[in-house]
Formats: structure tokens, sequence, C-alpha cells
């Protein structure tokens, strides 16, 4: 198996400026309560998605942000809302699959709010709120207090969502706003059927091609988020490569045949905002 790995200077630059932290626990986010039955309310992060959300096409979706800022009672003011309420929540005296749902629903608002707060900005990357000299992007800094504790969205995705649940799913089921991360997903996440949401997440991104496009001379460019979280999806190649073929379709199947010989020829991302065009 031939693993080509061919990244320019200026493809690269932006992966470091964005450095994929490591997953590194916060023991105190593990209390849960395993017999809970309480169940979480979405309906709220629901409507807005409902309201501003559009399928461009398989696999890639967009965000009205325009029409979310100017919208106040129903948009901005509403994710505002949700937000306020998820944090008052004792979230440790959930079971596990509430906590899941809860804590990716919650990041993809803040995210949201994010670039409202800031809108109108061509990307993500340009809001520059993040604390220390050489920090890119949103994603340090503290936005939300949960049960006492002040957090990130980096706090949220490697501290808690990455190290206790240990799911490779997870890095598409979290939205950074932009072109190339995985889609903003049209329904909120649901404790009773994530499993299958995770999965329909994974399938929509690496079929599509900013996932994974062959380069035309044998080779495939892949996301940068291989390249970034390239652990959390196979401690090997080959267990990397079967995790991409559990989710492929027929058209990439295809492609990739059993990945005995699979080039990567170089990783790319588009940090263009994903919104929604006039």
């Amino acid at each position: 198996m031939r693993l080509l790995l061919c990244v320019v200077f200026l493809a690269f630059f932006p992966a470091i400026s964005h450095a994929a932290p490591d997953a590194d626990l916060w023991p105190d986010w593990q209390a849960h309560d395993a017999q809970s039955t309480d169940v979480i309310d979405h309906s709220a992060w629901q409507a807005v998605l409902d309201l501003y959300l559009t399928v461009v096409e398989p696999g890639a979706t967009s965000f009205d942000y325009a029409a979310a800022k100017a919208e106040q009672s129903s948009g901005e003011g509403a994710i505002n809302a949700y937000i306020a309420a998820m944090v008052d929540l004792p979230i440790d005296h959930f079971n596990r699959d509430q906590q899941l749902a809860y804590w990716i629903n919650l990041y993809n608002a803040l995210t949201v709010k994010v670039v409202l707060d800031h809108y109108p900005v061509t990307s993500i990357r340009d809001i520059d709120i993040s604390p220390g000299l050489f920090s890119s992007g949103p994603w340090g800094k503290k936005l939300i207090t949960v049960e006492g504790r002040a957090l990130s969205l980096d706090d949220i995705e490697h501290r808690i969502l990455r190290p206790i649940w240990n799911d490779p799913r997870i890095h598409y089921a979290v939205n950074c706003a932009s072109v190339g991360c995985p889609a903003l997903v049209v329904d909120a996440y649901q404790a009773d059927r994530i499993d299958d949401q995770l999965d329909q997440a994974a399938t929509d991104f690496i079929n599509h091609p900013r996932a994974i496009r062959p380069d035309g001379e044998g080779g495939f460019v892949l996301s940068s988020l291989y390249d970034w979280y390239r652990d959390d999806f196979g401690r090997n190649d080959a267990d990397f490569i079967a995790h991409l073929l559990h989710f492929t379709g027929p058209k990439l199947a295809g492609m990739l045949g059993n990945g005995d010989e699979f080039d990567i020829a170089g990783y790319e991302y588009d940090w263009a905002l994903n919104a929604a065009q006039p």
C-alpha cells in the first residue's frame, strides 16, 4: 500500500493556523446518569435549522446568516435563547446519548452564533477572538459556562466529545461554518437516533468530492480533516482505509477499489463561509 503525501506550503499553512489539538479528556465531564430517562428538548434549534438551512446538494448545506441576523425573533435571538437554555441544564444528570446529542447541537449552535455576532465575514477564520499570539479563529475563546465551568468550542470538541466518546463520526457532526467542513445537518441530533444520524453524516461527507476526489493522475486529494485528525480515523493505514470504505457509496467504492493502491496526492480545505448565496 503506497501513501504519497504531497502537501505544498500554502495548503499546509492554514492547517498549522488551526492545528488540531490532541484529545485531552477533562475527567469532570465524564459524569453521567446511565439510568436517566430525561430527554433534552432541541426543538428550538430544529426550528432555526428549518428556517435558515438549505441543502445545496447531497452532502452539502448552506446557512442564511444574513436572514438570521435580520430576523431577530426567529434567527439570532432564537439561537441565543436556545444556547441559554442549554447551558442552564445540569448535563451530568443525563445519560450518555442525551449528552452526546446535547454537546453536538450546542457546538453547532455556538458556531452559528459566533458567525452571527461578527457577521458579515467571509470566513470563520477571520473572527480572531481566540487568546494567544498565533491563534486564529474563534475556537479557543471561552464562550459559555456550563455547570460553573467556562468552555470554548475547542473545549467541547477536544476535551469532551473526542476523548469521552472516541468516535471518529463526531468529526462529521460538528460544523465549522465552512464550505470544506462536513455539512451542518438539517435535523438536530436526537439521542434516540443519534447512531443512525452519525452514520448518515459520515456517509454524506465521505461521498462528497470535498472529502475524497481523484486527482486525475491515479491518486486522491483528501479533505485536510484526514490530515489534522488522522489518528482518530484509524491506528494504521489499513484501518483508515477501512473506515472510508465502510461509508462509501457505489461510485466512490468503484474508484477506491479495495484500497490496496490508495495514493494520497494531497490535502485541501475550503475555509469560505458556508453562507447561502443571494
